[in-house]
């Protein structure tokens, strides 16, 4: 039995991966040892698993087969570790984690690291990226997401925090152009703004019914990343638009200055997402309850600003 399970994880590694040579590097193996051991699986099985060119691989429709059934026996695998975890007051195994690459690294990752520092048999693996990533397909067991979700009922969702958004300048550009007193008055202003693809994010800001105000306000800048916007709005290269947690230290330094704050920004929720099963893994369920707790908290504190 143990020589039929040879070579399988590498196998499905290598589909979920995308190529040999991303599923080496996700095992911290050579390209060569992993294309050896798939080659091994096909003459065991006598069958081609992948259609081979110089610069990628792709399934055979027994390949196909084969992975869908190894996803099968992987994921009852999984649910019996789970339901001995479930008995064991240890939290220990991989912990995969999905999570926005800034938010992730500044406010998520220090949190899971305490936990691993409480847990010496636990094990991390962080992904910080911000597209979405399909949690079953990809094989994680968690995931860290801000704003609107889409429905799926093939993972269970718990919101653990709260995102407020503020409007920031720093002091040298508003002695030289003065704050906004109105949203209106955004539009005599420059902006910087964040993007993706070329296609800027507007400004969101709440009111007591109906849609929030959105606000496209003029700009010479957009950015794909907040903390470059931070950092430009730092140097007085106009107002800008970000949540408080990016900017709380840099107001407290007194490199920013918070305004239109007599309209309270939007707040986006943060959710933990997790594939649906009969078990929670125990480490599943503390690192949900651990960020539930103390992201909050610390959300919390920024948005006090």
């Amino acid at each position: 039995m143990v020589d039929r399970l040879n070579g399988v994880s590498v196998f499905v590694e290598a589909v979920e991966a995308g190529g040999f040579a991303a599923a080496a590097q996700r095992l911290n193996l050579s390209r060569s040892a992993v294309g050896k051991s798939i080659a091994r699986l096909e003459e065991r099985l006598g069958a081609r698993l992948f259609h081979r060119t110089t610069r990628s691989q792709a399934l055979t429709e027994d390949g196909q087969v084969f992975y869908e059934r190894c996803l099968r026996a992987l994921a009852e695998i999984r649910e019996g570790e789970a339901l001995l975890d479930s008995g064991r007051r240890d939290v220990s195994g991989r912990l995969r984690v999905t999570m926005p690459a800034l938010f992730g690294r500044v406010c998520v990752a220090p949190l899971l690291l305490r936990l691993a520092a409480q847990h010496p048999a636990l094990e991390l693996e962080l992904n910080f990226n911000d597209r979405r990533v399909d949690l079953i397909e990809e094989g994680y067991d968690l995931a860290i997401r801000n704003g609107t979700l889409e429905s799926d009922m093939n993972l269970i969702t718990r919101r653990v925090a709260l995102q407020r958004m503020t409007v920031c300048a720093a002091p040298a550009y508003l002695r030289e152009h003065g704050a906004p007193l109105t949203l209106a008055a955004l539009a005599d202003h420059q902006a910087i703004l964040y993007g993706r693809s070329g296609h800027p994010r507007s400004w969101l800001f709440p009111v007591q019914s109906g849609p929030a105000i959105e606000i496209m306000p003029p700009s010479r800048f957009i950015f794909d990343s907040l903390d470059a916007v931070a950092d430009a709005a730092v140097a007085g290269a106009g107002l800008a638009w970000m949540p408080c947690w990016l900017v709380a230290e840099r107001v407290r330094r007194g490199e920013l200055i918070r305004v239109l704050t007599e309209h309270p920004g939007l707040v986006f929720d943060v959710h933990a997402l997790w594939p649906r099963a009969p078990v929670q893994p125990l480490r599943v369920r503390a690192a949900i309850d651990l960020l539930a707790t103390n992201l909050s908290r610390l959300m919390s504190n920024e948005v006090g600003l």
